[in-house]
């Protein structure tokens, strides 16, 4: 492995290949993709989990020069896998990745104008520019439950799927019942002996409206043209949702939550379970799950939910006792409780100018100038950092949004010929208050939820509280005057 490049790029997802390809385009060549895992690809690669699906249209949630013959409006697992390599062969950047690679430390040596990477049993790396796309949904989280330990049967989160296990006829768990679990329980409840789902919060859940493109249809979205319509088309129509997410509650009622009723009363006739699945809080306020098939599934007889007035006292050797006593026996557990998303700083340590701990910096809330970038650590750029997660369209095209930022950065200092540019304390000081003044008025802060969006200070640190298109035009010119270059 070379030692020293002008950029290292932390993950090999979305985010990764899309700094990957701007920086070819910018015939940038030195750079080093560094990825943790043994294969390259991110999510949609690593996530396996039965019924995986997008909940973005297709054509949308995908790279905007880089048109897919989608079979559907909502692609699979296995036909995004089949993008993710298409996009890593077309650009050859399995070329440019070292797989294995996790990188435990990152600190800026002022003495050369480098970051100092440090990678597990491959030593050290330097480089000028580091682009973190390590993904906000890359690190499980477990809660801690009494007991846990002593469980004899199988568990795993589910983006840790063990396809080697065979779940058939077993009497299983999953607990949770957020977006990766609603496409799960449909897809394994029919074939094991039971199924119970712990459920701390029911989601709000709407049909998922998905279409299979025929065939005719499919050969004409080989059109360039045609392909690029239809991917307009589907953005604006999906960023008329900000307006019901943060401006009309009129709007969020009739397009949201009417019809979310309508879906709920339709599915589950019983009137006590319908009681067990119907959110309290305001829709869109946590994330809405899209499934046709979610709350059929709960009606089958070997499946059981149990809500937070029967949650999970603890789990013992044959399985998990309530707290209103019952004991379930358990063959397996299936841990479907999220990503450690909003109160940790990045999955390394990062030491900055003047030896400043980024996980201290973001002690009361992690902050970041147009999610990507933070005082005291020059050249350093977070692809979806905090407030930059979009409830409403594709978070690619926030990705290539940032993108835009970070070669203007790069560019700047090419063209001044500088080593180092950093957003000032008072320009991100003052982009985080206008974030969190606009926050005010969303779904998600007066929504009645606590969800995985707010950090433990209260603050929403996920999300974009705005339309996706003011975020593209803040990121298109970079302010010099918001940032310091030597």
């Amino acid at each position: 492995m070379q030692k020293e490049y002008q950029v290292i790029i932390i993950g090999s997802g979305f985010g990764g290949q899309v700094a990957a390809i701007n920086l070819n385009k910018q015939g940038i060549s030195d750079y080093l993709i560094l990825e943790r895992k043994h294969t390259m690809g991110g999510t949609w690669v690593q996530n396996t989990y039965p019924g995986a699906a997008v909940d973005i249209p297709s054509p949308l949630y995908s790279i905007a020069r880089e048109p897919f013959n989608w079979s559907q409006l909502f692609a699979g697992q296995e036909q995004l896998r089949e993008y993710t390599e298409y996009i890593i062969r077309k650009h050859k950047l399995r070329e440019k990745t070292s797989t294995d690679s996790n990188v435990t430390k990152i600190e800026w040596i002022e003495s050369i104008y480098k970051w100092r990477i440090h990678i597990v049993n491959k030593g050290i790396v330097h480089a000028q520019f580091v682009v973190n796309a390590s993904g906000p949904l890359s690190n499980p989280t477990i809660p801690k439950f009494k007991g846990m330990e002593s469980f004899q049967g199988v568990t795993f989160h589910s983006g840790s799927w063990d396809h080697s296990y065979d779940y058939k006829g077993k009497r299983a768990a999953i607990i949770g019942s957020g977006a990766s679990a609603a496409q799960i329980i449909p897809k394994i409840a029919p074939d094991v002996a039971e199924l119970h789902i712990l459920q701390r919060t029911p989601p709000w859940v709407m049909p998922r409206y998905d279409y299979k493109f025929k065939e005719w249809q499919r050969s004409i979205l080989k059109n360039k043209t045609i392909y690029k319509l239809l991917r307009l088309c589907i953005y604006w129509w999906l960023e008329l949702r900000v307006i019901g997410l943060k401006y009309s509650k009129t709007l969020l009622k009739l397009l949201g939550r009417d019809i979310a009723i309508r879906h709920l009363n339709s599915q589950i006739k019983d009137p006590e379970l319908r009681k067990k699945v119907k959110p309290k809080y305001t829709i869109g306020c946590k994330r809405v799950i899209l499934s046709d098939t979610l709350y059929p599934s709960y009606n089958l007889e070997n499946v059981s939910l149990y809500d937070k007035t029967s949650g999970i006292k603890e789990i013992t050797k044959t399985g998990i006792t309530t707290v209103t006593g019952e004991e379930l026996g358990l063959d397996l557990i299936i841990y479907s409780t999220g990503y450690n998303t909003v109160d940790n700083a990045l999955p390394y340590e990062v030491i900055g100018r003047d030896g400043k701990s980024l996980a201290e910096e973001w002690e009361d809330f992690p902050r970041a100038y147009l999610g990507t970038s933070v005082p005291y650590f020059p050249n350093l750029f977070m692809i979806l950092g905090p407030n930059t997660g979009i409830g409403h369209t594709s978070a690619i095209f926030i990705i290539e949004s940032q993108l835009k930022y970070i070669i203007n950065s790069i560019q700047l200092l090419n063209k001044l010929k500088k080593k180092s540019i950093e957003v000032k304390e008072s320009a991100e000081a003052r982009y985080t208050e206008h974030i969190h003044k606009e926050m005010a008025s969303t779904v998600w802060q007066q929504g009645g939820c606590n969800s995985w969006y707010k950090s433990k200070s209260g603050k929403i640190v996920a999300m974009f509280p705005g339309f996706s298109f003011t975020f593209r035009r803040w990121t298109k010119k970079i302010k010099n005057d918001d940032h310091k270059v030597s």
